[in-house]
């Protein structure tokens, strides 16, 4: 190799291997402080991409928890009202039936007859006070409720409402139901009767969807788990290689600054022919 003041190829190679140990050195930096191997498209475009993709429908599916959770909501504080209502019912039975009785004197046919009034008001009073966030699925204000079912919003998942007014279809005894005579409670009791399977059926058909929002709200949530885990390893650093890449890289830092050095003192030997 020529002795040149003007190019010295040595310390040209040891200049470009620093550099490339410093790129290298920096790249596992990154990955080390953000945990990513991947961590911008020019990294690797086409991973970063489909990682992007994922993260999309990650978030996506947050929001379709959060629908579930309110569907959850809405059909927990729907079932706690039905069954008072149903508990309710069963008490006015007895008062219905004690009625019945054609042995008993007007005071106690009346008493018996105010507490079945007051059943009945606390019905209405339950149905119009079961809402949640603004929906109620007792009181007709709606025949259902949708609620989103994936990521895209393309699919939706349905609550159905049960009308539990007094008079409707569910619950027959009409607001203005008394049992002050035998004929007026065989009449209650016909209408109770049927109210009370009535309304035991309705609970069950509200139980049945509110299971179904339940095992799919925790499907959505298995499924981002295995999106996230996806994701984590198309992108994740492995920190323990990592780790071992930053004290080798650190070595060849130090030798090759040794090396550019060394290459550096090389036009020093010129001086030494001409003295």
């Amino acid at each position: 190799m020529a002795l040149s003041v003007h190019t010295n190829d040595a310390a040209l190679i040891a200049l470009q291997n620093l550099n490339n140990t410093g790129t290298q050195l920096q790249e596992v930096q990154n990955r080390i402080s953000t945990g990513l191997a991947i961590n911008s498209a020019k990294e690797n475009a086409a991973v970063w991409a489909i990682a992007q993709g994922q993260r999309a429908d990650i978030g996506s599916l947050g929001s379709v928890q959060s629908s579930l959770n309110r569907a959850t909501s809405i059909a927990d504080v729907a079932a706690t009202a039905g069954a008072t209502i149903s508990d309710l019912l069963v008490q006015m039975k007895a008062n219905v039936v004690g009625a019945l009785d054609p042995s008993i004197d007007t005071a106690s046919r009346n008493a018996l007859d105010s507490a079945y009034k007051s059943e009945l008001r606390q019905i209405t009073s339950i149905v119009q006070n079961a809402t949640f966030d603004g929906a109620n699925l007792l009181n007709g204000s709606v025949s259902q409720i949708k609620f989103i079912a994936n990521a895209d919003a393309t699919g939706t998942i349905t609550l159905s409402s049960q009308t539990l007014n007094l008079g409707g279809t569910i619950i027959t005894i009409p607001s203005t139901s008394s049992i002050t005579s035998v004929a007026t409670a065989s009449i209650a009791l016909a209408q109770l009767s049927a109210s009370i399977l009535n309304t035991n059926q309705a609970l069950g058909n509200l139980g049945s969807q509110a299971k179904e929002i339940s095992n799919h709200n925790l499907f959505v949530q298995k499924l981002s788990d295995q999106l996230q885990t996806g994701v984590g390893n198309l992108v994740d650093a492995d920190l323990a290689r990592e780790s071992a890449r930053l004290q080798s890289l650190q070595v060849q830092q130090q030798l090759g600054t040794q090396a550019l050095s060394i290459a550096n003192q090389a036009p020093q030997i010129i001086l030494s022919l001409f003295k």
